[in-house]
Protein backbone atom coordinates (compact mmCIF):
# COMPACT_ATOMS: atom_id res chain seq x y z
CA UNK A 1 0.00 0.00 0.00
CA UNK A 2 2.66 2.33 1.04
CA UNK A 3 4.35 1.90 -2.71
CA UNK A 4 1.00 2.68 -4.56
CA UNK A 5 0.13 5.83 -2.54
CA UNK A 6 4.10 6.63 -3.38
CA UNK A 7 3.62 5.47 -7.21
CA UNK A 8 0.67 7.95 -6.75
CA UNK A 9 2.27 11.16 -5.61
CA UNK A 10 5.18 10.95 -7.98
CA UNK A 11 3.11 10.63 -10.93
CA UNK A 12 0.99 13.32 -9.63
CA UNK A 13 3.93 15.47 -8.90
CA UNK A 14 5.42 14.76 -13.07
CA UNK A 15 2.35 15.14 -14.14
CA UNK A 16 0.46 18.50 -12.33
CA UNK A 17 3.65 20.63 -12.80
CA UNK A 18 6.64 21.31 -14.86
CA UNK A 19 10.51 22.13 -13.45
CA UNK A 20 11.21 24.78 -10.52
CA UNK A 21 12.30 27.84 -12.58
CA UNK A 22 15.05 29.40 -11.16
CA UNK A 23 14.67 33.41 -11.89
CA UNK A 24 15.72 36.92 -10.64
CA UNK A 25 13.92 40.08 -10.17
CA UNK A 26 16.08 43.58 -9.83
CA UNK A 27 14.40 45.08 -7.36
CA UNK A 28 13.91 49.00 -6.89
CA UNK A 29 12.57 49.19 -2.98
CA UNK A 30 15.93 46.73 -2.44
CA UNK A 31 18.05 47.96 -5.17
CA UNK A 32 19.30 44.75 -5.64
CA UNK A 33 18.73 41.45 -7.66
CA UNK A 34 16.56 38.62 -5.55
CA UNK A 35 16.42 34.96 -6.46
CA UNK A 36 12.90 33.56 -6.84
CA UNK A 37 11.38 30.26 -7.85
CA UNK A 38 8.42 29.61 -9.66
CA UNK A 39 6.63 26.73 -10.57
CA UNK A 40 3.89 26.49 -13.11
CA UNK A 41 1.28 23.91 -14.15
CA UNK A 42 1.76 21.71 -16.54
CA UNK A 43 -1.15 22.85 -18.61
CA UNK A 44 -0.32 26.50 -18.55
CA UNK A 45 1.27 26.55 -22.40
CA UNK A 46 -1.74 24.21 -23.24
CA UNK A 47 -4.65 27.09 -22.45
CA UNK A 48 -3.65 30.77 -23.09
CA UNK A 49 -6.64 32.08 -21.69
CA UNK A 50 -6.90 30.34 -18.43
CA UNK A 51 -5.70 31.76 -15.72
CA UNK A 52 -4.69 30.09 -12.26
CA UNK A 53 -4.67 31.75 -8.44
CA UNK A 54 -1.28 32.68 -7.37
CA UNK A 55 0.82 31.79 -4.56
CA UNK A 56 3.16 33.57 -2.79
CA UNK A 57 5.90 31.65 -0.59
CA UNK A 58 8.20 33.82 1.80
CA UNK A 59 10.68 31.27 2.42
CA UNK A 60 10.18 30.20 -1.00
CA UNK A 61 13.56 28.45 -0.70
CA UNK A 62 11.90 25.23 1.38
CA UNK A 63 8.46 25.70 1.16
CA UNK A 64 8.39 25.30 -2.30
CA UNK A 65 8.83 21.26 -2.92
CA UNK A 66 6.09 20.62 0.23
CA UNK A 67 3.90 23.33 -1.14
CA UNK A 68 4.09 22.18 -4.59
CA UNK A 69 3.70 18.50 -3.97
CA UNK A 70 0.52 18.90 -2.06
CA UNK A 71 -1.29 20.84 -4.90
CA UNK A 72 0.17 18.23 -7.25
CA UNK A 73 -1.43 15.70 -5.31
CA UNK A 74 -4.58 17.63 -4.66
CA UNK A 75 -4.95 18.50 -7.97
CA UNK A 76 -4.37 14.79 -9.18
CA UNK A 77 -7.40 14.04 -7.38
CA UNK A 78 -9.37 17.03 -8.45
CA UNK A 79 -9.65 18.49 -4.86
CA UNK A 80 -7.17 21.30 -5.64
CA UNK A 81 -6.70 23.90 -8.66
CA UNK A 82 -3.70 23.92 -10.32
CA UNK A 83 -1.81 27.05 -9.56
CA UNK A 84 1.06 30.05 -10.27
CA UNK A 85 3.93 29.03 -7.62
CA UNK A 86 6.41 31.77 -6.90
CA UNK A 87 8.58 31.56 -4.26
CA UNK A 88 11.29 34.14 -2.57
CA UNK A 89 15.01 32.77 -1.89
CA UNK A 90 15.38 34.26 1.98
CA UNK A 91 17.95 31.70 3.43
CA UNK A 92 21.14 31.39 1.00
CA UNK A 93 22.70 34.37 3.21
CA UNK A 94 19.79 34.21 5.69
CA UNK A 95 17.93 36.97 4.23
CA UNK A 96 14.68 36.49 5.72
CA UNK A 97 16.22 38.36 8.92
CA UNK A 98 16.98 41.53 7.67
CA UNK A 99 14.12 41.24 5.33
CA UNK A 100 12.05 40.90 7.97
CA UNK A 101 13.07 44.06 9.81
CA UNK A 102 10.29 45.75 12.24
CA UNK A 103 10.67 48.61 14.63
CA UNK A 104 9.81 46.97 18.18
CA UNK A 105 8.25 49.71 19.81
CA UNK A 106 5.39 49.99 16.99
CA UNK A 107 5.62 46.72 15.23
CA UNK A 108 5.76 47.78 12.11
CA UNK A 109 8.24 47.40 9.38
CA UNK A 110 11.00 49.77 8.94
CA UNK A 111 14.27 49.96 6.96
CA UNK A 112 14.91 46.58 5.45
CA UNK A 113 11.68 45.03 6.32
CA UNK A 114 9.54 47.86 4.89
CA UNK A 115 11.74 47.77 1.49
CA UNK A 116 11.33 44.20 1.39
CA UNK A 117 7.43 44.78 2.27
CA UNK A 118 7.37 47.19 -0.83
CA UNK A 119 9.55 44.18 -2.80
CA UNK A 120 6.57 42.03 -2.50
CA UNK A 121 3.94 44.21 -4.04
CA UNK A 122 5.89 47.00 -6.22
CA UNK A 123 8.17 44.33 -7.78
CA UNK A 124 7.09 40.54 -7.25
CA UNK A 125 3.54 40.88 -8.05
CA UNK A 126 3.99 43.24 -11.09
CA UNK A 127 6.37 41.23 -12.85
CA UNK A 128 4.55 37.68 -12.17
CA UNK A 129 1.18 39.39 -13.75
CA UNK A 130 2.95 40.92 -16.76
CA UNK A 131 5.33 38.12 -17.19
CA UNK A 132 2.56 34.66 -16.53
CA UNK A 133 -0.96 36.68 -15.82
CA UNK A 134 -2.92 34.78 -12.95
CA UNK A 135 -6.25 34.98 -11.93
CA UNK A 136 -7.48 37.16 -8.73
CA UNK A 137 -6.96 35.22 -6.28
CA UNK A 138 -4.13 35.26 -4.55
CA UNK A 139 -2.51 33.80 -1.14
CA UNK A 140 1.11 34.43 0.57
CA UNK A 141 2.41 31.62 2.93
CA UNK A 142 5.36 31.82 5.79
CA UNK A 143 6.85 29.75 8.36
CA UNK A 144 7.94 31.17 12.07
CA UNK A 145 9.43 34.85 11.10
CA UNK A 146 7.89 35.27 7.41
CA UNK A 147 4.31 33.89 8.93
CA UNK A 148 4.39 37.11 11.35
CA UNK A 149 5.78 39.24 8.48
CA UNK A 150 3.07 38.17 6.16
CA UNK A 151 0.20 39.73 8.31
CA UNK A 152 1.43 43.25 7.15
CA UNK A 153 -0.54 42.84 4.16
CA UNK A 154 -3.83 42.65 6.26
CA UNK A 155 -2.88 46.23 7.86
CA UNK A 156 -3.23 48.07 4.37
CA UNK A 157 -6.51 49.79 3.65
CA UNK A 158 -6.90 47.53 0.58
CA UNK A 159 -5.05 44.00 1.08
CA UNK A 160 -3.17 42.56 -1.83
CA UNK A 161 -3.75 39.28 -0.99
CA UNK A 162 -7.38 37.24 -0.28
CA UNK A 163 -5.66 34.23 1.40
CA UNK A 164 -3.28 33.80 3.95
CA UNK A 165 -0.80 31.22 5.33
CA UNK A 166 0.69 31.60 8.68
CA UNK A 167 2.54 28.74 10.24
CA UNK A 168 4.01 28.92 13.43
CA UNK A 169 3.95 32.70 13.09
CA UNK A 170 6.80 34.99 15.16
CA UNK A 171 4.66 37.71 16.29
CA UNK A 172 6.17 41.56 16.23
CA UNK A 173 4.28 43.64 19.36
CA UNK A 174 0.65 44.49 18.67
CA UNK A 175 -0.21 41.54 16.22
CA UNK A 176 -1.99 39.67 18.22
CA UNK A 177 -5.06 42.37 18.34
CA UNK A 178 -4.19 44.56 15.15
CA UNK A 179 -5.03 41.19 12.62
CA UNK A 180 -8.11 40.28 14.60
CA UNK A 181 -9.18 44.46 14.42
CA UNK A 182 -8.80 44.58 10.38
CA UNK A 183 -9.93 40.73 9.99
CA UNK A 184 -13.36 42.06 11.62
CA UNK A 185 -13.15 44.96 9.27
CA UNK A 186 -13.12 43.22 6.06
CA UNK A 187 -15.87 44.09 3.74
CA UNK A 188 -14.48 41.11 0.99
CA UNK A 189 -13.56 37.21 1.63
CA UNK A 190 -10.60 36.74 3.04
CA UNK A 191 -9.38 33.32 3.81
CA UNK A 192 -6.55 33.07 7.04
CA UNK A 193 -5.42 30.00 8.24
CA UNK A 194 -3.17 29.59 11.18
CA UNK A 195 -0.95 26.62 12.98
CA UNK A 196 1.05 25.58 15.79
CA UNK A 197 2.68 22.90 16.69
CA UNK A 198 1.91 21.41 20.16
CA UNK A 199 5.58 21.17 20.89
CA UNK A 200 6.25 24.39 19.19
CA UNK A 201 8.40 26.94 20.91
CA UNK A 202 6.92 28.07 23.97
CA UNK A 203 6.96 32.03 23.33
CA UNK A 204 5.56 31.36 19.57
CA UNK A 205 3.09 29.13 20.88
CA UNK A 206 1.58 31.36 23.60
CA UNK A 207 1.57 34.32 21.44
CA UNK A 208 -0.26 32.01 18.49
CA UNK A 209 -2.58 31.24 21.05
CA UNK A 210 -3.94 34.55 21.96
CA UNK A 211 -3.70 35.54 18.07
CA UNK A 212 -6.14 32.64 18.15
CA UNK A 213 -8.37 33.71 20.52
CA UNK A 214 -8.86 36.96 19.56
CA UNK A 215 -9.47 36.02 15.55
CA UNK A 216 -11.96 33.70 16.77
CA UNK A 217 -13.94 36.44 18.53
CA UNK A 218 -14.55 38.20 15.30
CA UNK A 219 -17.85 38.52 13.74
CA UNK A 220 -17.35 38.86 10.01
CA UNK A 221 -19.52 36.38 7.45
CA UNK A 222 -16.36 37.86 4.61
CA UNK A 223 -13.27 35.58 7.01
CA UNK A 224 -12.66 31.91 6.19
CA UNK A 225 -10.79 31.16 9.37
CA UNK A 226 -9.09 27.46 10.32
CA UNK A 227 -6.75 27.14 13.40
CA UNK A 228 -5.05 24.02 14.34
CA UNK A 229 -2.73 23.06 17.07
CA UNK A 230 -1.20 19.93 15.38
CA UNK A 231 -0.55 17.15 18.33
CA UNK A 232 2.56 15.00 17.79
CA UNK A 233 4.51 17.75 15.82
CA UNK A 234 7.94 20.18 16.01
CA UNK A 235 8.21 23.45 14.87
CA UNK A 236 9.32 22.51 11.82
CA UNK A 237 7.33 18.93 11.51
CA UNK A 238 4.25 21.57 11.39
CA UNK A 239 5.19 22.68 8.24
CA UNK A 240 4.05 19.45 6.13
CA UNK A 241 1.15 19.11 8.23
CA UNK A 242 -0.30 22.25 7.91
CA UNK A 243 0.10 22.77 4.22
CA UNK A 244 -2.50 20.62 3.47
CA UNK A 245 -4.84 21.59 5.77
CA UNK A 246 -4.43 25.13 5.06
CA UNK A 247 -4.95 24.43 1.34
CA UNK A 248 -7.84 21.99 1.71
CA UNK A 249 -9.26 24.86 3.93
CA UNK A 250 -8.78 27.59 1.01
CA UNK A 251 -10.39 26.02 -1.43
CA UNK A 252 -13.20 23.53 0.22
CA UNK A 253 -15.89 25.32 -2.42
CA UNK A 254 -13.36 24.37 -5.39
CA UNK A 255 -13.55 20.47 -4.68
CA UNK A 256 -16.07 17.61 -5.88
CA UNK A 257 -19.07 16.50 -4.26
CA UNK A 258 -17.67 14.19 -0.95
CA UNK A 259 -19.89 11.03 0.13
CA UNK A 260 -20.38 13.12 2.97
CA UNK A 261 -21.31 16.14 1.76
CA UNK A 262 -24.24 14.01 -0.30
CA UNK A 263 -24.80 12.14 2.66
CA UNK A 264 -24.88 14.90 5.00
CA UNK A 265 -26.44 18.19 3.01
CA UNK A 266 -27.62 17.29 0.04
CA UNK A 267 -29.72 13.95 0.57
CA UNK A 268 -31.09 15.66 3.73
CA UNK A 269 -32.91 18.90 1.62
CA UNK A 270 -36.25 18.45 1.20
CA UNK A 271 -35.94 20.51 -2.38
CA UNK A 272 -33.59 22.74 -4.21
CA UNK A 273 -31.18 20.14 -5.00
CA UNK A 274 -30.08 21.87 -8.62
CA UNK A 275 -29.86 25.07 -6.53
CA UNK A 276 -27.20 23.34 -4.10
CA UNK A 277 -25.72 22.56 -7.40
CA UNK A 278 -25.51 25.92 -9.08
CA UNK A 279 -25.05 27.26 -5.75
CA UNK A 280 -21.75 25.24 -4.86
CA UNK A 281 -20.29 26.72 -8.22
CA UNK A 282 -21.22 29.85 -8.01
CA UNK A 283 -19.59 30.87 -4.76
CA UNK A 284 -16.39 28.75 -5.79
CA UNK A 285 -16.40 31.61 -8.82
CA UNK A 286 -17.13 34.09 -6.42
CA UNK A 287 -14.95 33.54 -3.24
CA UNK A 288 -12.12 32.52 -5.48
CA UNK A 289 -12.51 33.63 -8.82
CA UNK A 290 -11.87 30.41 -10.76
CA UNK A 291 -14.41 29.17 -13.40
CA UNK A 292 -15.34 25.16 -13.45
CA UNK A 293 -17.36 23.35 -15.48
CA UNK A 294 -20.05 21.40 -13.29
CA UNK A 295 -18.13 17.72 -13.15
CA UNK A 296 -20.09 14.88 -14.53
CA UNK A 297 -19.35 13.08 -10.94
CA UNK A 298 -21.87 15.66 -9.18
CA UNK A 299 -24.29 15.48 -11.95
CA UNK A 300 -24.67 12.35 -10.81
CA UNK A 301 -24.67 13.05 -7.08
CA UNK A 302 -27.51 15.70 -7.93
CA UNK A 303 -28.97 12.98 -9.98
CA UNK A 304 -29.13 10.45 -7.15
CA UNK A 305 -30.54 12.65 -4.87
CA UNK A 306 -33.39 13.67 -6.49
CA UNK A 307 -34.31 10.05 -7.49
CA UNK A 308 -33.80 9.35 -3.49
CA UNK A 309 -36.36 11.80 -2.29
CA UNK A 310 -38.62 11.41 -5.06
CA UNK A 311 -38.24 15.27 -6.84
CA UNK A 312 -38.52 14.05 -10.07
CA UNK A 313 -39.26 17.78 -11.54
CA UNK A 314 -35.87 18.90 -10.28
CA UNK A 315 -34.79 16.86 -13.67
CA UNK A 316 -35.68 19.77 -16.00
CA UNK A 317 -33.80 22.20 -13.95
CA UNK A 318 -30.85 19.98 -14.19
CA UNK A 319 -31.33 19.31 -18.22
CA UNK A 320 -30.46 23.37 -18.21
CA UNK A 321 -27.30 23.16 -16.10
CA UNK A 322 -26.26 20.38 -18.28
CA UNK A 323 -26.89 21.95 -21.48
CA UNK A 324 -25.25 25.06 -20.34
CA UNK A 325 -21.98 23.47 -19.80
CA UNK A 326 -22.06 20.30 -22.28
CA UNK A 327 -24.05 21.37 -25.07
CA UNK A 328 -23.08 19.11 -27.40
CA UNK A 329 -23.67 16.24 -25.38
CA UNK A 330 -26.36 13.99 -24.57
CA UNK A 331 -26.53 14.66 -20.79
CA UNK A 332 -28.94 17.62 -21.06
CA UNK A 333 -31.70 15.23 -23.12
CA UNK A 334 -31.10 12.22 -21.01
CA UNK A 335 -32.34 14.96 -17.97
CA UNK A 336 -35.01 16.28 -20.16
CA UNK A 337 -36.13 12.16 -21.09
CA UNK A 338 -36.18 11.62 -17.41
CA UNK A 339 -38.60 14.54 -16.30
CA UNK A 340 -40.85 13.48 -19.50
CA UNK A 341 -40.20 9.94 -17.90
CA UNK A 342 -41.50 11.26 -14.43
CA UNK A 343 -44.34 13.00 -16.05
CA UNK A 344 -45.82 10.11 -17.85
CA UNK A 345 -45.13 12.44 -21.29
CA UNK A 346 -43.69 8.73 -22.98
CA UNK A 347 -43.54 10.05 -26.25
CA UNK A 348 -41.58 13.49 -25.30
CA UNK A 349 -39.31 11.16 -23.27
CA UNK A 350 -38.56 8.84 -25.94
CA UNK A 351 -38.06 11.90 -28.83
CA UNK A 352 -35.46 12.86 -25.94
CA UNK A 353 -33.87 9.60 -25.70
CA UNK A 354 -33.65 9.76 -29.80
CA UNK A 355 -32.56 13.16 -29.69
CA UNK A 356 -29.55 12.15 -27.20
CA UNK A 357 -28.72 9.06 -29.25
CA UNK A 358 -27.85 11.94 -32.18
CA UNK A 359 -25.27 13.75 -29.83
CA UNK A 360 -21.85 13.33 -27.97
CA UNK A 361 -21.51 10.73 -25.20
CA UNK A 362 -20.85 11.73 -21.82
CA UNK A 363 -19.26 10.27 -18.59
CA UNK A 364 -20.96 6.55 -18.56
CA UNK A 365 -23.77 7.65 -20.87
CA UNK A 366 -23.45 5.98 -24.21
CA UNK A 367 -25.10 5.63 -27.55
CA UNK A 368 -26.69 2.13 -27.22
CA UNK A 369 -27.79 2.85 -23.75
CA UNK A 370 -29.82 5.79 -25.19
CA UNK A 371 -31.87 3.48 -28.22
CA UNK A 372 -32.34 0.82 -26.20
CA UNK A 373 -34.28 3.59 -23.23
CA UNK A 374 -35.97 4.98 -26.25
CA UNK A 375 -36.81 1.50 -27.66
CA UNK A 376 -38.04 -0.16 -24.12
CA UNK A 377 -40.32 3.76 -24.37
CA UNK A 378 -42.11 3.24 -27.80
CA UNK A 379 -42.64 -0.55 -26.70
CA UNK A 380 -44.42 0.36 -23.95
CA UNK A 381 -46.29 3.02 -25.94
CA UNK A 382 -47.84 0.41 -28.02
CA UNK A 383 -49.11 -1.65 -25.53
Amino acid sequence: MKKIVLILLLVASSVSYSQIITDTITSKSLKEKREILISLPESFDKNSKRTYPLLVLLDGDYLMQPFQGAISYGNFWDDLPEMIIVGISQNKNDERFDDCTVEKETGLPEGRGASFFEFIGGDVLPYMENKYGYAPFKVIAGHDLTAGFLNFFLYKDTPLFNGYISISPELPVGMEVNVPNRLSSMEKNVFYYLSVADGDVKKMKEATKVLNQNISEVKNDHLYYKFDEVPNSSHYSLVLHSIPKALYHFFSTYQPISTSEFQEKIVKLESGYVDYLRNKYELSEKTLGIKTPVRINDFRAIEAAIVKNKAMNEFEQLAQVANKYYPKTMLGEYYMARYYEATEDFKRAAKSYQNAFTMEPIGDLTKDMMLEKADELRRQIKK
